[in-house]
Order: structure tokens, then sequence, then C-alpha cells
């Protein structure tokens, strides 16, 4: 009898966990940026993806923070490969592109690049949120436009996740929350940038 009762313990134990969504055991997610997400002159513990992290629990997700200021879309692109196959996300954000645009890439280089990058993470299984860039106005209006139209218009060719305004209530909005390069937000900008990531993330935590 005794042994009957530890084997319907064992039994029932099983189907719950087979029942459990793979969410309760937390998303990996991969985050891919530039310095807007690599705590550029703030302290790192202020960045917005600590505090991403600390909103959403490590119960319910893991962020691998993968970013490095300076970082063009060529080069998250070659990094990308090795980035997937060694931490297996569930979930990749993109925040790439500004360096680009500073530096007068091509729009078909940039387009091209990202792209690549969320052909090769969904081929590896994983939900991708696209994060538009959006360039220092003395670039001029319609270089912005047309800059920002290559993430819409890929986040409607692959239906994907995207937040087309990360900096929107933060860049020209309020002197303490950028710094004085005018490009990079402060540490009191990162709690909304936080915010807005997880708002744009939550559907796809949820899937």
């Amino acid at each position: 009898m005794q042994r009957f009762s530890a084997f319907m313990f064992l039994l029932f134990s099983w189907l719950t966990l087979a029942s459990t969504p793979l969410l309760a055991a937390g998303s990996r997610i991969l985050l891919v940026g530039d310095s807007l997400s690599a705590a550029y002159n703030i302290p790192i513990e202020e960045s917005w993806p600590v505090l991403l992290q600390q909103q959403l629990g490590r119960n319910r997700a893991e962020l691998i923070n993968a970013s490095i200021s300076g970082e063009t879309t060529g080069g998250g692109r070659q990094r990308l490969p090795a980035l997937l196959q060694q931490q297996k996300p569930d979930i990749v954000i993109l925040e790439l592109g500004g360096n680009d645009g500073l530096r007068g890439y091509p729009f078909s280089r940039t387009r091209d690049n990202l792209a690549a990058m969320i052909e090769a993470a969904r081929q590896s299984g994983a939900r991708v949120l696209l994060v538009g860039v959006r360039l220092p106005p003395n670039l001029g209006p319609a270089y912005n436009r047309r800059f920002q139209k290559i993430y819409a218009d890929l986040a409607a060719k692959y239906d994907i996740a995207y937040l087309p305004r990360f900096l929107e209530g933060v860049a020209a909005s309020d002197a303490q929350l950028m710094q004085s390069d005018g490009i990079h937000p402060t540490a009191a900008a990162q709690p909304i940038l936080a915010q807005k990531v997880q708002q744009a993330l939550e559907p796809l935590l949820h899937r």
C-alpha cells in the first residue's frame, strides 16, 4: 500500500510538472543593445535593464544584458549567433542602430543587419522585441523619419513586437532626464525606460 501511495504521489507530481507552462520556470531574455542599454555614464545598478530585471523578478524571467557601448548593427549581427547558442534565450530584445545613424551608415546596411538578426533569433526559436531608435534632432527631421521607417517596416514584415518610441518622454522633455551630450538618458530616466520595455515585453512573456 505504501509503495502504491508513493507511486501515485510521483505520478501526480510528474503530471503537475508536465502541465505547468514553461514560463513558470522563468523566461530567458537576451538584450543586445548599445550604450542606451549599457549603463553609459551611470551606475549599472541604476540602469534600465537592471531595473527591468527587478520588476520582472528572477522567478519570472532572467535578463542577460549583452549590450556594448558604441555597438553597431554590424557588430550585433556578428555577435548574435554565438550569444544565441550560448544563452538559448526565449526572447531577444534588439536595441541597436543609433550608432549606425550617427556615423552616417547607409540605411540599407542597417536594415539588412537588423533583418539578419531578427531572422537568426527567430530561427533559434526566440521571440523578438525590436526597439526603435530616434536620432538627435540636429540630423534633421527627414533623415530621422527615414531612419525610423527602417524599424517600422521590419516590425511589420516579420510581425514582431515593436517599441517605436523608446526615448519619447525622455529626450527633449526634461533636462534632468538627459546627459549633457543630448544623446544618453540620465539615471533619473532609467525607470521610465524600464517601464516602457516591460510594457512592450508583456505580450511575449504571456505567450
